[in-house]
């Protein structure tokens, strides 16, 4: 017994310095590319990063003072509704993130071309703040609160990123041009994105819904065949009222053209509906 729990807390201990880890690779993925590919184009997409690059342009106020000086407030939230663990990790992005802005605000621009910036630098951003998320942490500022938001409304953190930062975007228009804002904009999408992603992962997963007069050879050829679980759902017919069964199959996207041909050699008259799903844990799939 005394070695499981020794087990236990040994694992425990793993995984919070992993966690650790995630957020400060996160929080470097972010800073990196505010100060390469963000701010020397004048992309503000969205966060206190965004604001900084405002107030740079127009006060000349370092970044990195901006975004430590504006996180302070986030921060005292996150522990206030999110938990204390949660505050020392946010705690930790909160800092180093500033930090890592300051010791690279030398590094020349990876490209000058304002397009490829925002699209480019979103997609870093989004990684970098998917990779904290991870974490269950966060790099404070407007991420905090896209994590408050979304553990009290269950919307994805991409779209909460996105909503919370459109102000921000619309801000940088008014500031600088409108096709400033529209590169904002893009940028801002990508870094949405690239945070589901991150979170959800490719969605290569597909789930077909088979409506068959031959439901048991189709059924046991999915089972013997692909190799895959089935289910048997009982539906009934929208004009007949008639019992019909439905064969529901979650399968790799690889395996779709073999689905397809399988249940056409069975019953070419059979009705498939087959449609994204994003996310799969059991057995066969993901375990967690």
């Amino acid at each position: 017994m005394k070695r499981q729990l020794d087990r236990f807390g040994e694992n425990k201990l793993s995984t919070k310095i992993f966690e650790y880890f995630l957020v400060l690779v996160g929080a470097a993925f972010v800073a990196i590319s505010f100060n390469v590919l963000l701010l020397p184009n004048r992309v503000a997409s969205g966060g206190v990063s965004g604001i900084s690059t405002i107030l740079y342009e127009v006060m000349g106020w370092e970044p990195a003072y901006v975004q430590w000086s504006l996180n302070i407030p986030l921060f005292i939230a996150g522990v206030l509704l999110l938990g204390k663990q949660f505050g020392v990790k946010t705690l930790v992005g909160t800092v180093f993130l500033p930090l890592v802005v300051f010791v690279t605000k030398d590094w020349k621009p990876w490209t000058t071309d304002p397009l490829l910036a925002s699209i480019f630098g979103g997609v870093v951003v989004g990684l970098g703040i998917g990779i904290v998320f991870k974490g269950r942490a966060s790099t404070g500022g407007t991420d905090l609160a896209a994590q408050i938001i979304h553990k009290y409304s269950g919307l994805s953190l991409g779209t909460c990123v996105a909503v919370i930062d459109g102000l921000i975007v619309l801000s940088a228009a008014l500031v600088f041009n409108i096709e400033s804002g529209l590169y904002a904009l893009l940028s801002l999408y990508a870094t949405s994105k690239t945070i589901d992603l991150v979170q959800v992962g490719l969605g290569l997963s597909k789930m077909a819904m088979i409506i068959t007069n031959n439901e048991g050879e189709v059924r046991q050829a999915i089972l013997k065949v692909m190799d895959r679980g089935v289910t048997k759902l009982v539906a009934h017919g929208g004009y007949t009222d008639s019992e019909r069964p439905i064969l529901m199959c979650v399968f790799n996207h690889t395996e779709f053209t073999k689905l397809k041909q399988l249940v056409k050699s069975i019953d070419p008259t059979a009705f498939v509906i087959v449609m994204e799903a994003s996310e799969v844990l059991g057995e066969g799939f993901k375990r967690t």
